[in-house]
């Protein structure tokens, strides 16, 4: 029967384009900060329900405080622990933005500024798009951009949806005009060139294997799983790099690393993969860029 997906089971075929990764690196190293707190769903700010996601399941159909506490963990407490730790390793990383957070704190997104890191786009509220029409969408995605300038003096130029797009998110993103990649996909260990709209649009590919969501996921993943499971990423990666560098995404958030019974696994991470001399840690923009002038769109 014939079909209509434009699923890529291909991608390189095995012979990967050779990243040439600033300094030798075999591996380009981006650290994800999901900045979502205060744009989650509450009805204690008037919603109709509220965020379902969480460590703790004890799901009201009312106001809650106990989940909207455990949000507001990430922007009190949690967000200093963790760019203090960066500063530390002089590490530079993507914070994955939602619009409605940044407008609610907008003085942490000031401080990423300040600090040297990347303020990119992660939807207006923490939902998925997958049932968004395409108006509302494209209303959705300026408000974003909008919100994140303002604040910032920088407009965003990545973007990742939260889980499920809809069908038209990549092609408004590219009818927007002022991105410069996306992240909302994760079948590969590369960037890659997406055709949209008549121009070559970049994906660089997130992960959710190496993503501290994995406490949510499992009650007893402790620090030391998270840690030992993400060094062996690179590890693996590393040994690939030799004759192919790869690409590896960290993924965090505010109230799931930031904790300090967590913390110490990203610091046992970022010594690890900063020691081994083998690693080209960057914003996503950054790396964006680079790939864009060694690996240029049709070659």
């Amino acid at each position: 029967m014939p079909t209509t997906s434009h699923r890529d089971f291909a991608g390189y075929r095995g012979k990967p384009p050779h990243a040439r990764w600033p300094n030798g690196a075999r591996v380009a190293v981006s650290l994800v900060v999901n900045f979502e707190e205060g744009s989650e769903f509450s009805v204690n700010d008037g919603d109709a329900g509220n965020e379902a996601i969480y460590e703790v399941v004890h799901k009201l159909d009312g106001p809650d405080s106990c989940i909207d506490s455990h949000f507001e963990y990430g922007t009190r407490a949690a967000w200093w622990r963790i760019m203090d730790l960066f500063d530390g390793y002089g590490v530079k990383a993507t914070v994955s933005s939602c619009g409605h957070a940044v407008e609610r704190s907008p003085e942490l997104a000031r401080d990423a500024i300040a600090r040297g890191h990347e303020v990119s786009a992660h939807g207006w509220r923490w939902q998925s798009h997958a049932d968004m029409d395409k108006a509302t969408e494209r209303e959705v995605i300026a408000k974003t951009v909008a919100a994140i300038a303002r604040v910032t003096g920088q407009r965003p130029v990545g973007w990742h949806t939260r889980s499920a797009t809809s069908p038209n998110t990549r092609r408004l993103l590219v009818e927007d005009g002022g991105f410069l990649y996306d992240s909302d996909a994760y079948n590969d260990d590369l960037p890659y060139y997406r055709e949209i709209l008549g121009k070559q649009h970049l994906v660089l590919p997130y992960a959710f294997d190496t993503n501290d969501m994995q406490y949510y996921n499992a009650s007893r993943f402790s620090g030391a799983d998270f840690a030992d499971y993400v060094i062996d990423a690179f590890e693996w990666l590393k040994r690939e790099g030799e004759t192919a560098p790869k690409m590896m995404s960290i993924g965090l958030h505010l109230r799931m690393i930031g904790r300090p019974g967590r913390i110490g696994a990203l610091d046992r991470i970022l010594a690890h993969i900063a020691k081994s001399g083998a690693a080209w840690i960057a914003p996503r923009a950054a790396i964006a860029r680079h790939w864009r002038e060694v690996v240029p769109a049709g070659v």
